[in-house]
């Protein structure tokens, strides 16, 4: 059993700017995280850029553009708590503490750029994988400032509550409380217990349980489906949104193409050459995401595409374009597109959960102890779309507060906890790879083709009965095979692609990327 103050789970932005606030406020702290490397997380794969200040911006306006993108369904509290704070702590500790290498012009000002639906140029990057300098910025500070503990290669199981793992029938009549997690050793194929005082979900998306996606692999709902089966509640849960650009390519694996690159000018065309996002928005082609994506499928349906162009290289120079995004260039060359002559191929991919673990403006559940943050977290700040570049902002200011309301709370949480139950192993078999593999490829076809980017009643009905019926049999076949990272991540995303589908069953309106197709409303 390991012990510590807080235990963090994740170790994107969001878990390690919770992870450093409560370490410098004097807490042990621990992070645990499924990647091999503490790297390996939504953050790291972050292209486009981080929300800061731009000229003539103020706290209004930021707040101003996240509601319109909202599509009315923001949380105006929690726009007003990222849009007073986030920059300040952009500034803190981002720019002057871990030092990320945000690109500057030759003045030595910071080059802001714009991406949709925001008002003016306010986003900080780091090229085009702004993402993974504030990952390694905020690691190599922690391991050369701190005594954080980080455990790699652990997946998280469960959240430990008395009411769930206790032999004490008594404390189904206590209040909801979480005492840790359980996580598997990957390495060591055995379940380890962390206990802690406070616990911190910073698990990040669930993409992958969708067919195209632009997250990374280990995005596969854990976090969401932990805190479903502890009773914790989920909202928003609809609200999945799609990227507009990842690049069409059968060896790219939907690579993201950044928003940055239409905020830097670049136009959406049919294959064709015909620009049409004028059509859909006044914005035209740094219109919001859901708006985009729609408007791609549209295009690619009616008349079809199997994918539209996005045209840089005739709204940009050569040299610029090659300075300004090089990994970008450098991945759309590696599979023979020239981005300085020639447009670039996309279709929409599953990018963003904007809902998820309901929280307070300070990260706190509705379970005692428990808190989350970043991307498994729901404070309602992106409602039923996300502003381009504010999701790392998000992880960097929630992950600050939940810290400061550990401190505030110590007292209350400060007291002893009894030790929870032991992991019991009732495994009878290893788990056959292909018959997880299939479930997977099932999983991924339900969720694109009646929980994707258009949905109906007819759609979502045979989501739920087919998704209900494998998640029973995933039940059936996690309580009698051993475990593995695999199996884990499968019964988790099935879970959350069924709470997915019961909510957007449920909300029959139209909004954001949320799009009923058999809606009334619009």
């Amino acid at each position: 059993m390991i012990t510590c103050d807080i235990l963090v789970i994740g170790s994107g932005i969001a878990g390690l700017s919770t992870a450093l606030a409560a370490y410098e406020k004097g807490f042990d702290v621990v992070v645990i995280t499924k990647g091999e490397s503490p790297e390996e997380s939504n953050t790291d794969n972050a292209q486009g850029g981080i929300v800061y200040k731009g000229e003539e911006d103020s706290p209004e306006l930021l707040i101003k553009d996240i509601l319109e993108a909202g599509a009315g369904a923001t949380n105006p509290e929690a726009a007003r708590v990222v849009a007073e704070e986030g920059p300040r702590l952009v500034e803190e500790i981002l720019i002057k503490k871990v030092k990320v290498p945000f690109n500057k012009r030759e003045s030595g000002e910071f080059d802001l750029t714009e991406e949709g639906a925001h008002s003016v140029r306010r986003i900080l990057h780091a090229d085009d994988l702004t993402g993974r300098a504030i990952e390694r910025s905020m690691l190599r500070y922690i391991q050369n400032h701190t005594s954080i503990r980080i455990y790699t290669s652990r997946v998280a199981i469960d959240l430990l509550t008395l009411q769930h793992h206790c032999k004490n029938p008594t404390n189904v009549y206590k209040p909801l409380e979480c005492l840790g997690a359980y996580a598997y050793n990957v390495k060591e194929k055995k379940v380890e217990r962390f206990v802690a005082k406070a616990t911190v979900l910073a698990t990040g998306g669930l993409g992958q349980i969708f067919l195209h996606t632009t997250n990374p692999k280990g995005a596969t709902g854990d976090g969401f489906a932990m805190a479903y089966r502890a009773g914790v509640r989920l909202i928003n849960m609809e609200y999945v949104q799609f990227h507009p650009t990842t690049l069409y390519h059968k060896d790219a694996k939907r690579f993201l193409i950044s928003e940055s690159v239409r905020g830097e000018g670049a136009i959406l065309k049919t294959p064709d050459g015909d620009p049409f996002m004028e059509r859909y928005h006044p914005l035209g082609s740094l219109a919001p995401r859901d708006v985009v994506s729609r408007a791609i499928h549209e295009e690619m349906t009616e008349k079809g595409y199997k994918y539209v162009l996005l045209d840089l290289a005739s709204y940009m120079d050569a040299e610029a374009i090659k300075k300004r995004f090089p990994h970008i260039y450098e991945t759309c060359l590696k599979h023979g597109i020239d981005i300085t002559k020639e447009p670039i191929p996309v279709v929409p991919a599953v990018h963003f959960a904007c809902g998820g673990v309901k929280t307070n403006m300070w990260g706190e559940t509705e379970m005692k102890r428990l808190f989350a943050v970043g991307e498994v977290a729901c404070t309602g700040l992106h409602g039923a779309n996300r502003l381009a570049s504010t999701s790392l902002l998000e992880g960097l200011v929630f992950g600050n507060r939940a810290a400061r309301r550990i401190e505030e709370k110590w007292n209350e949480l400060n007291t002893e906890i009894p030790e929870p139950a032991e992991w019991v192993d009732t495994g009878e078999y290893d788990p056959d790879p292909a018959l997880i593999n299939q479930d997977w490829i099932t999983l991924k076809h339900i969720m694109w083709n009646y929980v994707g980017l258009v949905r109906t009643e007819k759609r979502l009905k045979r989501a739920i009965y087919d998704l209900r019926h494998l998640w029973w049999e995933v039940e059936e076949f996690y309580r009698k095979a051993k475990l593995t990272k695999e199996l884990i991540e499968l019964r988790n995303g099935i879970l959350t692609g069924l709470v997915i589908a019961r909510a957007a069953y449920r909300n029959r309106e139209s909004r954001g990327c949320h799009y009923r197709k058999d809606s009334q409303k619009s």
